[in-house]
């Protein structure tokens, strides 16, 4: 067994820090938690100090893609090998975990299976890892290759699997995910930046198509992720029982009110719009995108407070995909601009990064620290209670009572 001192613990679900608090771990998962003077450790626990520091529950990044690339540029993205990209994905794998993330959801990759089994297997260290394998648009969607002739565009090689059009080729799809060993589906109700001859406000995916990838997901027991910036694609993601809205653009009360209805999550994913607006242009990101990031930043961040505003679960993600300046390391970001743009309090904040965010995957012992849970558990010597941007700084990284 392992007790774990803290000076001042943030368990994630909300309540109250606990100073001068204990964890006690046993097969890497929390059996009791609580005030020091309370939490009684065996004379054989190995004991740890971190007395003098603030411990939270291991961070998720509920919004990424392990996509290995290390370019902005559409075109590198079909050019680069998937076992390069799988290669990188595996570094960026062990940097998010030092980062003190010790989850993710990844939204979109070629490499998220394999790196999650390999990561589950012991073979390589990372973040407990939740994917959704490729993931779906409809031709001429978000995530539809525009520059690219359709043939090319549709082959299995430039991820045309993903191209699906009408109910039966959606289930089919989704089913096919589901037999790849998928966490979650994801799927575009939208256009959206990144993506050449659409827009964030056009809606993708009819009722029909959308039911088809819920209904097969809901059916095995995990949720359905939408990519979804603007109002109507959002509205008709939530009304055909989408779990999660991903970025959000164009928010209004209507979707507030299906929000509140059926207990989604938002995904707002600040940090690559910032990223995007602050520093694309040095990177390569093409002159459509920059447009687009531009003319929706203010909307955003909008959409965001509002729902923050309006109570609704609010996750932390980030959307970074490797490269520069969207690197996984940085992922904290999020979190500083919930409290800098949004108006969260630093506690809020770290709440979006562990109790909330968890509940965007099919897994219900992470995310805080709660006895059952696994502990995964990050120490800092400065605290993020007190500055957010300590985040970025964290003094030990546990992933199930081991540390990284």
């Amino acid at each position: 067994m392992k007790a774990i001192d803290c000076g001042t613990l943030v368990d994630g679900t909300g309540k109250d820090p606990i100073d001068d608090a204990r964890i006690l771990v046993e097969d890497g998962r929390v059996v009791e938690v609580g005030p020091a003077e309370a939490v009684d450790a065996p004379d054989d626990a190995e004991h740890v100090d971190h007395s003098g520091e603030t411990v939270i529950p291991g961070l998720i990044d509920a919004h990424l893609h392990l996509k290995g690339t290390r370019s902005m540029d559409p075109f590198d993205w079909v050019r680069e090998s998937s076992e390069l990209n799988t290669a990188r994905a595996t570094a960026d794998a062990r940097t998010l975990l030092e980062s003190g993330f010790t989850a993710i959801r990844d939204v979109g990759s070629d490499a998220g299976i394999p790196v999650r089994d390999a990561i589950d297997d012991g073979t390589i260290p990372g973040p407990r890892v939740f994917t959704s394998g490729r993931s779906f648009s409809q031709t001429a969607g978000h995530g539809d290759a525009h520059y690219l002739p359709y043939e090319w565009a549709t082959s299995r090689d430039a991820g045309g699997d993903g191209i699906v059009d009408g109910a039966d080729e959606c289930r089919k799809g989704a089913r096919k995910r589901i037999r790849e060993g998928a966490d979650l589906i994801k799927i575009m109700t939208t256009g959206g930046v990144l993506s050449e001859k659409d827009s964030p406000t056009q809606s993708q995916f009819t009722d029909e198509e959308i039911q088809a990838f819920t209904e097969e997901a809901h059916r095995v027991g995990i949720p359905v992720a939408s990519h979804a910036q603007g109002a109507p694609g959002i509205k008709s993601a939530l009304r055909n029982g989408v779990d999660t809205i991903e970025h959000g653009f164009y928010i209004d009360q209507e979707c507030l009110d299906l929000f509140e209805e059926t207990g989604a999550t938002f995904v707002p994913t600040l940090a690559i719009m910032h990223r995007l607006v602050e520093r694309g242009d040095e990177f390569g990101v093409p002159e459509y995108g920059l447009r687009k990031a531009r003319n929706a930043s203010e909307a955003h961040f909008e959409a965001t407070r509002r729902a923050y505003e309006a109570g609704i679960p609010i996750a932390l993600g980030t959307d970074f995909l490797g490269p520069d300046p969207m690197g996984h390391g940085e992922n904290a970001l999020e979190a500083e601009l919930f409290v800098d743009e949004v108006g969260m309090s630093e506690h809020e904040a770290i709440v979006a990064g562990t109790g909330t965010a968890a509940e965007t995957v099919p897994a219900e012992d992470i995310g805080t620290l709660t006895v059952g849970n696994h502990a995964d558990v990050v120490a800092f010597e400065e605290s993020p209670l007190s500055d957010i941007t300590n985040l970025y700084e964290p003094s030990a990284v546990y992933k199930g009572g081991e540390r990284v």
